[in-house]
């Protein structure tokens, strides 16, 4: 391994004793990409993307980023900006406490830590919010400081889940031209959605995972070429059907 900026090989994360709720999952991210995970309530996204950045340990197969092992100490951590899908941590910080902590955490020099946090926040127009205390914010706002968190470094692997949750229009179209923008800047990003639109609209491969399991991988353009040159979110329900199971 190691191809990749991103190579995920039978992954495999049980709990209890024998739920699987990630099933030998196995895809790929490269420089320049965006992949969108989509899938029911309960497939295993946030599985998935909690195995990719170390929160949980997977038990089965192995995750590189960036030709480092998940498993081994922080080297792949530093590899990564990661977005949460609950914004709701940390609250007594205030938000330049908070932006501060991330960037020592990832070892950044002062001037650079001041010039990125500037220059973050101007883009989502909350500069003037970093003297205040995160439980004094509203969701969007913390939102958009996580996402500022998660940049901070300009981390080569930028991981989000379900990133455009409490955010207002304006700000998710910025978030969406951000994340295309760090793609192209040699970069990639992998993020959950349940909005087959926005997933049509800034992604270029998506990962449909159901029941644990990856049923597609495979590019937007080939999705929609393959039904016919339906929407993305006409594609998927062709793939995995409407959700009804059918009796043996």
């Amino acid at each position: 391994m190691g191809k990749h900026l991103v190579e995920v090989e039978n992954l495999t994360k049980i709990y209890g004793k024998d739920f699987k709720a990630v099933d030998n999952i196995s895809f790929y991210a490269d420089k320049g990409e965006v992949i969108g995970f989509v899938g029911d309530n309960g497939a295993g996204k946030t599985t998935v993307i909690k195995c990719l950045t170390g929160i949980l340990q997977a038990d089965g197969g192995d995750i590189t980023i960036c030709g480092n092992d998940v498993r081994d100490g922080t080297e792949a951590k530093k590899h990564i900006g990661y977005t949460a899908d609950n914004p709701d941590f940390m609250l007594r910080l205030t938000c330049r406490e908070y932006l501060e902590f991330l960037a020592d955490v990832y070892e950044l020099e002062k001037d650079v830590r001041d010039e990125n946090i500037e220059k973050l926040t101007k883009r989502f127009e909350i500069e003037e919010v970093l003297p205040n205390r995160l439980d004094s914010c509203s969701h969007g706002t913390r939102q958009k400081i996580m996402v500022t968190g998660a940049l901070i470094h300009n981390p080569p692997v930028w991981i989000l889940d379900e990133p455009m949750t409490g955010l207002d229009p304006q700000s998710a179209f910025k978030l969406k031209k951000m994340i295309r923008e760090h793609a192209e800047n040699g970069n990639c990003v992998l993020f959950s959605t349940h909005v087959l639109d926005t997933a049509e609209e800034i992604c270029d491969k998506i990962i449909i995972i159901r029941k644990g399991k990856v049923v597609c991988f495979d590019t937007v353009e080939n999705l929609k070429k393959k039904y016919g040159g339906l929407s993305l979110e006409a594609s998927y329900l062709n793939i995995v059907g409407d959700g009804n199971e059918k009796k043996s």
